[in-house]
């Protein structure tokens, strides 16, 4: 098993959230985050002057799968979180160990 950590901008939410369900991802969590990578903030001209704001929202998506899988949720998000420019967010594919289930006695292992 694998866990798909996508972080990507909080307006293309709903639309790669769809397309998951579309490609049959049962479960996915969703927080509210925020953070910089490459695209290192933004600065807003206010009348004022200039304000540089050094963490953006984000939202996190994450996602526990089976290995052959990967690629498929891989593809999906990038086609449906994807505007072209810096900020879109970054993939991460960490392995799962195992998974226990809270309401019964189920436990699988990757």
């Amino acid at each position: 098993m694998k866990m798909v950590v996508a972080v990507i901008r909080p307006e293309k939410e709903d639309d790669v959230v769809d397309a998951l369900e579309a490609v049959n991802v049962p479960g996915v969590t969703i927080t509210d985050v925020s953070g910089r990578g490459e695209q290192g903030g933004i600065c807003l001209q206010y009348r004022a002057g200039k304000m540089q704001i050094h963490t953006l929202p984000k939202t996190k998506l994450e996602i526990v799968v089976p290995d052959k899988d990967v690629e498929t949720i891989i593809k999906t998000i990038r086609e449906h979180a994807r505007t072209g420019k810096k900020g879109d967010g970054r993939i991460f594919v960490l392995p799962v160990e195992a998974a226990a289930w809270v309401r019964t006695d189920d436990f699988i292992t990757g």
